[in-house]
């Protein structure tokens, strides 16, 4: 499945944290959000991916590239003039073509489960299938109002209290289909909520709206952006990176395995995590002078947390390479799984 990603934006409300970086690469737990917008897409079948660019796109374009290390195809379409939401996705036309397609933001933070929408739409035949999140706190954001069906009747942009009519808010995450797209002009700026949104229904297009579970953040501003990296932390944002997500480091021991693999196993609380592990692989002989250490006849493993941001790494060694890859993929698939029985 097709999925283009917003990743044209400034952040200039996040410039005082994270100074010229463009909104998609503002760390999260150490990695930029977008990669974990990626991860999200893969593990859910979306894995030809267009990045609609502007603001600083060589940094974006760099870290990413064709996407083939994170299990992905990624091309690029890039914004010289500000084209809108909507224009900016026009501006993906040769990529997505009669295909229906995912929209979503690659400087927001979720755990959506994307493929509902992606089934939901082609089910009904809808123009356009939202993804909205309920919002105890919704003034900040475009609110849509549905009726029993989850059809879209009306919306109420970033409205005052006196206004507000409902806590579902549009998170700008979208399943598309090539009509809808055919209203946009090409080359000018339009805007999906302010402008295609109410041309569609006007036309009697079916627009739906469905209630998403699970987490949804716009890191938009400091607020915004230290609160979604305390619910990282704390597990309210579901993280996980499979093993196309990894980033495998070869290493020498130097006592005399060539062959090494390290991987990083994001937490809540390394010194909790750590003590888990401790107490479990106790009686298998580790040592504890410099982290958890075990060691056997063909391997090397040390397990010990970051000093950066709370996750454990997790590096072995040994004469096979492939061996070594699959004892660190073991040993960080416990770790998740301690991590879980933690929550």
């Amino acid at each position: 499945m097709k999925a283009v990603i917003m990743a044209g934006g400034m952040g200039s409300r996040l410039k005082a944290i994270t100074g010229d970086s463009p909104k998609p690469m503002v760390p999260l737990l150490g990695r930029p959000l977008m990669e974990y917008i990626l991860e999200l897409l893969r593990c859910q079948g979306f894995d030809d991916i267009c990045a609609a660019v502007r603001y600083r796109a060589g940094d974006i374009m760099a870290h990413f590239g064709d996407g083939s290390r994170f299990g992905l195809s990624i091309q690029y379409r890039v914004e010289e003039e500000p084209l809108g939401t909507a224009g900016a996705v026009k501006n993906c036309r040769d990529f997505y073509g009669d295909e229906d397609f995912l929209v979503i933001s690659g400087d927001a933070a979720c755990d959506f489960q994307l493929s509902r929408l992606m089934e939901e739409h082609k089910k009904r035949g809808a123009a356009v299938t939202m993804a909205l999140y309920r919002h105890s706190e919704p003034l900040s954001y475009g609110l849509v109002v549905t009726d029993g069906e989850d059809r879209v009747r009306s919306f109420v942009e970033k409205p005052d209290w006196s206004r507000v009519v409902t806590d579902l808010v549009n998170t700008g995450i979208y399943v598309i289909s090539p009509r809808a797209m055919e209203l946009v002009p090409q080359g000018r700026e339009f805007d999906f909520a302010k402008d295609l949104f109410p041309l569609l229904l006007s036309q009697g297009e079916l627009l739906l709206g469905l209630p998403m579970e699970g987490y949804w953040c716009d890191v938009g501003n400091p607020l915004s952006y230290y609160r979604c990296c305390a619910d990282a932390l704390e597990g309210r944002l579901k993280l996980s990176f499979s093993q196309s997500f990894a980033t495998p480091v070869q290493t020498e021991d130097r006592r005399g395995f060539p062959q090494g693999e390290s991987l990083d196993c994001a937490c809540r609380s390394r010194a909790e995590l750590m003590g888990r592990l401790s107490e479990l692989l106790m009686d298998m002989g580790a040592d504890y002078s410099d982290g958890l250490q075990l060691e056997g006849p063909r391997f090397r493993m040390r397990i010990s947390p970051l000093a950066s941001r709370s996750a454990l790494r997790i590096s072995v060694n040994s004469q096979d390479a492939e061996f070594a890859r699959r004892l660190a993929f073991s040993a960080r698939d416990l770790a998740q799984a301690l991590e879980r029985e933690g929550e």
